[in-house]
C-alpha cells in the first residue's frame, strides 16, 4: 500500500488456506494426529 500507492483490499479469511491447500491439509492431519486421533483422508466423490 505504502510502497505502490494502492488501498487496501481485503483478501478475506480465507486467503493464505487457498494459496496452498495441501499445506493447509498436512498441518490438520498432523494436529489431530498430534490429539491421538489415527486420521485417513479419503477424496470426496465429485457432485453429479
Amino acid at each position: 500500500m505504502l510502497k505502490d500507492g494502492r488501498e487496501y483490499a481485503e483478501l478475506g479469511a480465507d486467503y493464505l488456506e487457498q494459496l496452498d491447500p495441501q499445506r493447509v491439509t498436512r498441518c490438520l492431519v498432523k494436529r489431530l494426529q498430534r490429539l491421538g486421533y489415527d486420521v485417513t483422508l479419503t477424496p470426496e466423490k465429485a457432485a453429479a
